[in-house]
């Protein structure tokens, strides 16, 4: 009798195993232990949007930044996925993170300002870090960054004007913007593109034609497809492709007229990270440098100096921004060349206007003197 009920535990044990694993969430997951061993619990953890750490974007920087942090550390570290779009869902995916040991967790880009915003005090203990973005209700009704959050801003301006300057120097006069939707940082990238074209017209004493143009969304398009590739078969030279996706419908185009023409002659600039390995085409990209920030807001958390409850905004002067160059396909712009305009930059030779109120280019910006500016509306 005894063996009986003792066979019967056994197969009850096995069966409940059975199911508890069954329902397991499985994630993938870094740890800063060697021998593959995870750790239980993990200190850092990003929580990315709907796309992947490999995208190229936001979360592939904040991602890099993270455990470039973690692996000089010794810290362990985790990603979780979100399975929709939504600020419910990325709630949870921060909970999930929080229950998983989480001290730190980053979240990058703007969908993530109201889900921080009603983190932050659930979690007092909790720090946050918010790329692009401050933590703000549904409605847009009240902005509130708590002491346990980092919220991060980048001078689009700048790196747009890094990235219009070398074009232009470069030996580029007929350019293109096509922006996404006509949000603050869309605004700045192509107003800051526009002044760095025209300071560096000024400097070689020529004149230059831009089309310009907000998409009115992230996605790629056969509209924008199509209106690419009309600027670039009526003579424009470089397209600066800012708006998540639709740098791909640029692309596109520049890849068509190239194949067409057998010939380099449709170029495009990238736009957050380097883009070189999403085409061809790209010669450089106007970047946020997302993984220094990220960096830089963990390394201040463990140094006991979270900049908490502000807005830190990252630009030239703390290695925020900039122009891709380690992979650029200029022509005659050198690496010498991009540090002198940097180093100009940095040290205020020029003044870039970054007001977003106007998102109109041809009546926001009155002090364009070699730049003529189509705006296509």
């Amino acid at each position: 009798m005894k063996k009986k009920i003792f066979s019967i535990l056994v197969v009850l044990v096995m069966v409940f195993s059975l199911v508890a694993c069954g329902n397991a969430t499985v994630s993938t997951s870094g740890s800063a232990e060697e021998g593959g061993q995870k750790a239980e619990t993990f200190e850092l953890a990003l929580v990315t949007d709907l796309g992947t750490i490999d995208d190229k974007s936001f979360n592939q920087g904040a991602w890099e930044g993270l455990t470039k942090y973690a692996k000089e550390k010794g810290i362990s570290y985790k990603y979780y996925q979100p399975q929709e779009a939504g600020t419910n869902a990325y709630i949870k995916t921060i909970q999930l993170a929080i229950e998983g040991g989480a001290k730190l967790v980053v979240c990058p880009g703007y969908l993530f300002e109201e889900p921080v915003y009603e983190v932050q005090e659930r979690y007092p203990d909790v720090r946050f870090i918010l790329l692009d973005g401050e933590p703000h209700n549904a409605d847009y009704s009240s902005y509130k960054t708590g002491n346990n959050v980092m919220a991060i801003l980048y001078q689009e301006d700048q790196a747009g004007f890094l990235a219009g300057y070398a074009a232009v120097k470069d030996g580029n006069t007929n350019l293109g913007f096509m922006g996404g939707m006509a949000v603050p940082a869309v605004v700045r990238f192509g107003f800051g593109y526009l002044q760095g074209i025209d300071a560096a017209a000024k400097e070689l004493g020529v004149n230059c034609n831009v089309m310009y143009n907000y998409t009115g969304g992230f996605a790629a398009t056969p509209e924008a497809q199509n209106m690419a590739a009309s600027w670039y078969a009526n003579g424009t030279e470089v397209i600066f492709g800012c708006g998540g996706a639709v740098g791909n419908s640029v692309m596109s185009a520049a890849e068509s007229k190239n194949k067409q023409e057998n010939s380099f002659v449709a170029k495009v600039i990238g736009v957050d990270v380097d883009q070189y390995s999403e085409s061809d085409t790209v010669i450089t990209s106007a970047m946020k440098q997302l993984a220094n920030s990220v960096y830089t807001g963990i390394n201040a958390f463990y140094n006991g100096n979270f900049p908490g409850g502000t807005t830190t905004t990252f630009n030239v002067k703390n290695d925020g921004v900039g122009a891709a160059m380690e992979h650029a396909k200029f022509n005659t712009f050198s690496q010498a060349d991009y540090d002198k305009v940097y180093t100009d930059l940095l040290d205020g030779k020029y003044t870039i206007s970054n007001s977003t109120e106007n998102t109109n280019p041809n009546e926001a910006l009155t002090n364009l003197t070699n730049t003529n500016v189509t705006y296509v509306e």
